[in-house]
């Protein structure tokens, strides 16, 4: 017995000598050391703040900067997501205000690229700990991946007369964005220790995400915080409207803090004071109400987007953008053609009827040539729209992708006729595509592999193209050309070009006075 003891005794001392040995040396940051861990070849750092919890007092204010910390933060597991409708796997609280780190690095001499992922989720929802946003696999192939969090929702965006008043900047809304930008300024200033380039920072993100990424290259604060951007299924280059559609997010200052005065009394209150009391579990939050969208503040969004690019007035950078060939299969909800001909009428007037010339239904059902106005109103026309005033007014190169990869579902199956739905692409960038899943197939694969290398590629070098790559040619509106990831990746032209231009007449028509003064 006391030989199996004393042999016990020493098994437990030379294993806690090698995972000691095991673990990384903690990393100095500006406010703090930090210890990691190692996972599959790299040093990975979960849960680092990069600003005080908005809790309290702070709640609706912009980020403030984190405290420093005595001793060594253990950062091996995810920080609760953001407060929201939903239920994250790492949970969720208002005290959100965290980034995660994938580095290959194995010393802070390395100066590697780095991307930095912003979560989707409608701005509502969303959370880094998702397990397909886990940044291994791209790490891997030679960037320094950093997910960040950002309120969401009525605590990430409520606008109010009372909060302009008391903020310095006289504005209120988009501290979600904010958080964003307060993140890229933290990697500015840190990211270095951990062997990554603060003078190489990437930005990529999906959905709201993507969105994010497009108003940060609009953004005069976030000027300087990243040399590239990536916007998957996104853009904002919509005007604002009162009654806001798909494509059509974005309100006013003075539009969005008349919501904040009507979402005050909904919760029943008369001041942000007592406002800030309220439990977050107890305040009426949820995707569709006041005060969930940013906003065209005048600050954080100078102006209508698509009359910042038009002007030069935007953060000149390399973009890679693009979307989804049946992002309509998750937005658009007629399941007639009376009740689609019906939603056209509502939304675009007198454009009514030539939009549902371009964007066609059958007499008995509402197939993807009518989905496709929702992909789009909401996305399609705002990459295209992009690209286009990035060519004509900026320096930089924009690439331009169209995901189409899903099988040809045959005719007897319910499938049939519909491509690639909203977020798709996601799991496929991030390569996290289960190889052992029958319904996985070798091109499925292919086009991960693809996506993840030129994803990195864009990081490394301002570019996708590498070695061994199909070549990807910047976009040329004389030539335009988009790369497509349909079972290959090849060469092809602009999706539904033609009817692209009937939609872009609406839009022009939108900034007119008399478009404006309809849209009111």
């Amino acid at each position: 017995m006391k030989k199996t003891t004393l042999l016990l005794a020493a098994f437990l001392t030379i294993a806690a000598s090698n995972s000691k040995a095991q673990r990384p040396d903690p990393v100095q940051t500006d406010k703090g050391r930090v210890q990691g861990t190692y996972e599959n070849g790299l040093t990975v750092y979960k849960g680092i703040p990069f600003a005080e919890p908005p809790v309290g007092d702070l709640r609706w204010r912009a980020p403030q900067p984190a405290k420093s910390w005595e001793g060594i933060k253990q950062t091996d597991k995810f920080a609760p997501a953001p407060f929201q409708g939903g239920n994250p796997p790492s949970g969720k609280s208002e005290d959100c205000l965290y980034l995660n780190i994938w580095t290959p690095a194995k010393s802070a001499k390395e100066h590697i690229p780095v991307l930095v992922w912003i979560y989707g989720g409608g701005f509502s929802f969303g959370s880094t700990s998702e397990p397909v946003y886990s940044g291994e696999k791209l790490a891997q192939k030679g960037v320094v991946l950093v997910s960040l969090a950002y309120r969401v929702g009525q605590l990430g965006f409520l606008a109010h007369p009372e909060l302009s008043t008391e903020s310095p900047d006289h504005v209120s809304g988009n501290y979600g964005l904010l958080d964003q930008i307060a993140a890229l300024q933290w990697i500015k200033k840190n990211i270095a220790a951990f062997g990554g380039n603060p003078d190489k920072v990437t930005i990529f993100g999906e959905s709201a995400g993507a969105i994010s990424v497009s108003m940060l290259c609009a953004s005069p604060l976030a000027k300087g915080l990243f040399q590239g951007a990536i916007s998957q299924s996104g853009g904002s280059f919509g005007p604002t409207r009162s009654v806001t559609f798909p494509g059509e997010n974005m309100k006013t200052l003075t539009q969005a803090e008349s919501d904040g005065v009507n979402y005050m009394k909904k919760a029943g209150v008369s001041s942000v004071a007592e406002l800030r009391k309220i439990e977050a579990g107890k305040l009426p939050l949820g995707f569709g109400m006041p005060g969930g969208w940013p906003i065209v503040d005048g600050f954080v969004i100078p102006d209508d987007q698509y009359k910042l690019y038009e002007t030069g007035k935007y953060n000149d950078i390399p973009v890679l953008i693009g979307y989804n060939s049946d992002e309509g299969a998750s937005f658009s909800h007629e399941k007639t053609p009376a009740d689609y001909i019906a939603g056209v009428n509502a939304r675009y007037g007198r454009f009514a009827d030539d939009l549902i010339k371009a964007y066609p239904a059958t007499e008995n059902t509402v197939p993807k040539t009518a989905r496709d106005l929702a992909r789009d109103a909401a996305f399609g026309w705002h990459t295209w729209s992009w690209a286009r005033l990035q060519a004509k007014t900026g320096k930089s190169k924009t690439f331009l992708y169209y995901f189409d990869q899903h099988p040809d579902y045959p005719k007897e199956s319910p499938r049939y006729g519909f491509g690639s739905p909203h977020g798709q692409d996601v799991a496929y960038v991030f390569m996290h595509l289960d190889a052992s899943n029958p319904q996985t197939t070798k091109s499925d694969l292919d086009i991960s592999e693809a996506m993840g290398t030129y994803w990195t590629n864009f990081a490394k070098y301002g570019t996708p193209n590498g070695k061994g790559s199909v070549e990807w040619p910047a976009f040329n509106e004389e030539k335009p050309s988009v790369m497509y990831f349909q079972q290959t990746p090849h060469v092809g032209s602009v999706p539904s070009l033609g009817s692209l231009k009937v939609l872009d007449n609406y839009f022009k028509w939108r900034r007119s006075p008399e478009g404006e003064t309809w849209a009111k």
